[in-house]
């Protein structure tokens, strides 16, 4: 295994990290197969890894509920004797948070679910622009400094979902971030914070975590003709999943990649990927652009998200809507993209809020009827997440 260090915070970590949203389940996504996923987990530790990702929601029922991975998580580096071997991240649960001692609440109550008193990396889970302004407008930053004081946690940072500007605005709000993690792969460059966001980290030596490598897996099922055929002109022969991880560790500004697995053979298969150098040439690097050059050719539709049509006078988030669909389309799959248009589309302005008004149409510079657009939308998602 190959350790970078991650960022200020000084931490040694297995540039492959274990995420524990997609462990392997049996009735439903709460009910983990905890036989597969210990033996899963150990090989992981076993053969390098040593920092494991978590959230309060992982293997719920729905999409925020009290989830089943830190219970799991808990009891397995309990009953091993593995707790101080690992480093333990999981996330705070901002959605939830109504009053500043909520704060302390949930945190106390994952220490419980963990099996453990203290958590060595702390996040504020899924940072939106409107999650932000209301976990700030409650102290969460006064929250944080107590809890590093105390030694509950150890190492702050957060989760993001947002665009570069608002990440660089909560990064300069306190000098204590070590760690952001940011969703990146070779089909985002430009989506959310991107390749700016963490050209920018790197900057200012914070620690960077990348979510999605695969696209929820996308990016290595169901591998279009037309991308399979540039593949096979590479200099070097890649599997799908070794063109995706290699492209973010060939990069200088990612210091670990976090990969939710869910099978025994994806962890095999992923280790052996990340414990060997493999330097991308400049000829197959330019295969990787031309890759995701073509998956944007099956966009749904010709959205450029220049914002001419918002704000809606009934609240629809047009641009993220269109955005979601238009990503999932590309993939060929509502999964690519339904948990971001569910978790981080508020329920009112989500594309079944449209009625038509038509006071969009005019401003869209590609000419889109954006209500027959929006329409497309619902039909592709539908209006509850069902999509585990």
């Amino acid at each position: 295994m190959i350790y970078n260090t991650l960022g200020k915070s000084n931490l040694k970590v297995s540039r492959l990290g274990f995420g524990t949203m997609r462990l392997p389940t049996k009735a439903n996504n709460a009910d983990i197969d905890e036989a597969e996923a210990s033996k899963m987990l150990t090989y992981g530790i076993e053969n390098g890894i040593n920092i494991i990702d978590t959230a309060y929601p992982y293997h719920s029922v729905g999409l925020d509920g009290d989830g089943n991975s830190e219970k799991f998580l808990g009891s397995f580096l309990s009953e091993n004797g593995l707790r101080d071997e690992i480093i333990l991240q999981t996330k705070s649960p901002s959605w939830l948070m109504e009053k500043h001692s909520d704060f302390e609440h949930y945190l106390d109550i994952q220490l419980s679910k963990l099996q453990t008193d203290y958590i060595d990396v702390y996040l504020l889970h899924s940072m939106t622009v409107p999650d932000w302004n209301r976990v700030n407008s409650l102290d969460v930053l006064d929250f944080l400094d107590d809890c590093l004081a105390s030694g509950k946690i150890r190492h702050v940072g957060f989760s993001s979902h947002i665009e570069v500007d608002y990440l660089i605005e909560i990064l300069d709000e306190y000098p204590k971030w070590e760690v952001v993690m940011t969703q990146m792969n070779y089909l985002d460059e430009y989506y959310q914070s991107g390749v700016m966001g963490l050209e920018y980290l790197k900057q200012i030596n914070v620690g960077s975590m990348i979510m999605e490598p695969l696209r929820g897996g996308r990016l290595v099922q169901n591998i279009p003709d037309k991308v399979q055929k540039l593949w096979d002109m590479a200099e070097t022969k890649r599997t799908p999943v070794e063109w995706a991880l290699q492209y973010l560790w060939n990069r200088d500004d990612v210091d670990c990649v976090f990969s939710g697995m869910t099978s025994f053979e994806q962890v095999r298969q992923n280790i052996e990927i990340a414990s060997r150098q493999d330097i991308i040439s400049e000829n197959d690097q330019e295969l990787i652009r031309e890759v995701a050059r073509t998956y944007r050719t099956f966009l749904g539709n010709r959205c450029t998200r220049c914002g001419y049509c918002m704000p809606c006078p009934h609240g629809v988030d047009i641009i993220n809507c269109l955005t979601e669909y238009n990503i999932a389309h590309m993939m060929q799959n509502p999964k690519a993209s339904a948990m971001q248009y569910f978790s981080l589309i508020d329920e009112d302005a989500r594309a079944e809020n449209c009625v038509d008004c038509g006071e969009c149409i005019p401003f869209c510079t590609q000419t889109l009827n954006i209500p027959e657009e929006l329409e497309k939308v619902y039909e592709y998602f539908g209006d509850e997440f069902d999509h585990f």
